[in-house]
């Protein structure tokens, strides 16, 4: 079997959760001997992973060019991802009419207009309402979802709204976090006494990030360093501008740290992870990432939502920041308190991210779709009455920006 990846991005694994859970997908196809294609439009990059070394052919792609349609009808894959929806508005229509038999998956790493909806709502020093979703990127959003045979989505909550608020049928979309080793598997850890510091960590390019590391600096750092005078908040992330890495300050203790190589290192040394995300979407990686390496995290409602099931946190959740900074402190001080949050993580993950019991769930609901996908075609009037106008819109659109382009070169 062959797949055909269409990445919005090369994978960053370790730059950030998007390119962690890109990975764990190519592995787990891999696994299952697929012969796997990964193909981006976009510019490669100093942290991106090295495909070749995995067996994974890497091609470059243009946007708006008729030359995928040859590239696609040659490569006749069996299957198709589109990594982020935009991906799939932009090649959706050539992957129909010159290769319609492939199985059409979008992964979406999470939903980018939940995430921007929630941000409008905070700019708007508002709740965040279910309306707020009916936005151009919204209409979007989900007309894609709509037009493929399968959607991964990697939060139960979002998984939920689709279903339920935008009437995606139950045999189109799948829930699949994080697929990871068990706990047992990431070796010997730090102890309590052992570790020290703060920290946290997020592609700065990443909106919540950003917000998350300007929200620390201006609000929550100076309350918890003025009740604990001697610690500090390492900030750790891939590409840092200008505006962050003038926040680093040593005597308030604010260190800017930049991109790390191997983040499970840095965060096995860190006594606690800040968190104070306050909008976003998806599950989030550095969380994940916390509790393998056995950090209890403070976090807010929106930052945990969707990560531990019915199952306690390994940390603290609160939206006050009070709270939050009390919680912080105390934590960071009451080590029989912190040894019962880090086992709460690790009951997380082995509970909820198993990668032995995902890999196969997955696997298992590929070779369904494959099996049932004309059948699933045929039932979704929605998805298939959106892929009559939506592609043919985006059709004549791309068609036009060729035209375009070439006539441009041709002066």
């Amino acid at each position: 079997m062959h797949l055909l990846v269409i990445g919005y991005v090369w994978p960053e694994p370790n730059s950030s959760a998007a390119g962690s859970r890109m990975m764990q997908l190519l592995n787990t196809f891999r696994s299952a001997d697929w012969q796997i294609t990964f193909a981006s439009p976009a510019q490669q990059t100093e942290h991106m992973s090295n495909l070749d070394e995995l067996g994974i052919t890497s091609d470059h792609i243009a946007l708006n060019d008729a030359s995928f349609d040859q590239y696609i009808a040659t490569l006749a894959p069996d299957a198709v991802i589109y990594d982020r929806f935009m991906m799939e508005e932009q090649f959706g229509w050539r992957v129909e009419k010159f290769c319609p038999t492939a199985l059409r998956i979008l992964n979406t790493e999470d939903l980018h207009s939940l995430r921007e909806a929630r941000h409008q709502a905070l700019k708007q020093k508002r709740e965040f309402q279910l309306e707020d979703l009916y936005s151009d990127l919204g209409i979007r959003e989900i007309a894609a979802i709509h037009r493929c045979d399968l959607t991964l989505m990697i939060s139960e909550f979002e998984k939920d709204l689709l279903v339920n608020e935008f009437h995606v049928p139950e045999s189109h979309v799948f829930h699949l976090p994080f697929m990871l080793e068990k706990s047992t598997e990431y070796g010997v850890i730090p102890t309590f006494e052992e570790r020290q510091h703060f920290i946290t960590i997020g592609n700065f390019r990443h909106a919540p990030n950003w917000d998350a590391v300007l929200y620390l600096k201006q609000t929550v750092w100076p309350k918890i360093r003025k009740k604990l005078p001697k610690s500090e908040l390492h900030i750790y992330g891939a590409y840092p501008p200008p505006k962050a890495t003038q926040l680093h300050n040593e005597k308030e203790g604010f260190l800017i740290k930049g991109w790390v190589k191997d983040a499970q290192e840095v965060m096995k040394s860190a006594r606690i992870c800040l968190a104070p995300i306050r909008f976003g979407a998806g599950i989030k990686g550095k969380l994940v990432e916390a509790m393998q390496m056995g950090t209890p995290s403070i976090t807010t409602s929106v930052g945990a939502e969707a990560m531990y099931g019915h199952l306690p946190w390994n940390g603290v959740i609160t939206d006050d920041i009070e709270e939050f900074v009390d919680a912080a402190v105390s934590l960071y001080q009451d080590q029989s308190s912190w040894q019962l949050m880090q086992q709460n993580g690790f009951c997380i993950l082995n509970t909820l991210y198993d990668k032995a019991v995902w890999e196969p769930r997955l696997l298992t609901r590929i070779d369904l779709q494959l099996t049932l996908k004309d059948n699933l075609r045929r039932n979704h009037f929605l998805g298939k009455m959106l892929r009559h106008h939506s592609l043919k819109s985006t059709q004549y659109m791309s068609q036009w920006i060729a035209l375009k382009n070439q006539n441009e070169e041709n002066k």
